[in-house]
């Protein structure tokens, strides 16, 4: 599988999981607590509470619920604080994983992470023991409908991006870190608000991985996606598209 179609897959299969946990909302609220409280409650002048927002629309949260959660935040009515940690380990088969959080107890989550790292096969290791092996990117997402693949290319050169991919279902525009406000602002411009926009880890290089390993690992994922205190997974592995029909994702 190359490893368009295994970002397709991976990102379909995190975003079905997450509807079916119902889960995101919780997430997503965390997010949109933190940026505006960082950067305060005005979107235009918050890069972070605009992505949080945008990522909020994609997932159809209720309008009043991310106004409630800005309100509550910027007003000071939201007294929890959230900590941004990542944790970085190896799980089956050598598959360099990194996590992010927003926690209000890193005792807990760090215990509660390395328990699952542990259960799947896995290790957690020291801070940068593997972001290494990826490279920090803007991925700025658009529907399929946006625009044909060459519309798309000329608008996300014209703004400033490294890289377009058109998969089955969208356009994912990539950007280097730093640039991914510029960017996304530059897109907005042209081709209207993304579906989302977002700072990722991308591997270097991948792992290919077998049915028993491919299960092992996917478990752990699913694991840590389904904490509350997790926002993010990212790993360097892939799955062969038949394998990953098997597996049923």
């Amino acid at each position: 599988m190359a490893g368009h179609s295994k970002f397709k897959n991976i990102m379909h299969r995190k975003g079905a999981q997450d509807k079916k946990r119902g889960k995101v909302f919780t997430k997503l609220i965390r997010e949109l607590t933190v940026a505006a409280k960082e950067g305060g409650g005005d979107p235009d002048a918050n890069p972070r509470l605009r992505s949080a927002i945008t990522a909020a629309r994609a997932a159809n949260m209720p309008n009043d619920n991310v106004d409630r959660a800005i309100k509550r935040a910027v007003g000071g009515d939201d007294d929890t604080n959230y900590e941004e940690i990542r944790y970085e380990g190896y799980g089956p088969a050598g598959v360099a994983v990194i996590v992010e959080t927003l926690t209000d107890n890193r005792n807990r989550t760090a215990s509660e992470v390395r328990s699952t790292f542990t259960k799947y096969g896995g290790n957690l290791g020291e801070s940068n023991s593997v972001s290494f092996q990826f490279t920090r990117q803007g991925l700025i997402e658009y529907p399929l409908n946006s625009g044909s693949k060459e519309a798309i290319f000329d608008a996300a050169l014209e703004a400033g991006a490294e890289d377009v991919e058109t998969q089955e279902d969208l356009h994912v525009i990539k950007c280097a870190a730093d640039d991914l406000n510029v960017v996304r602002q530059a897109l907005s411009e042209t081709l209207g608000e993304p579906a989302t926009a977002k700072l990722s880890w991308e591997p270097q290089n991948t792992i290919s991985l077998e049915e028993e390993p491919a299960k092992t690992l996917l478990k752990l994922i699913d694991t840590l996606e389904d904490n509350d205190d997790v926002q993010n997974v990212f790993a360097n592995f892939e799955i062969e598209d038949d394998l990953l029909k098997k597996l049923d994702l």
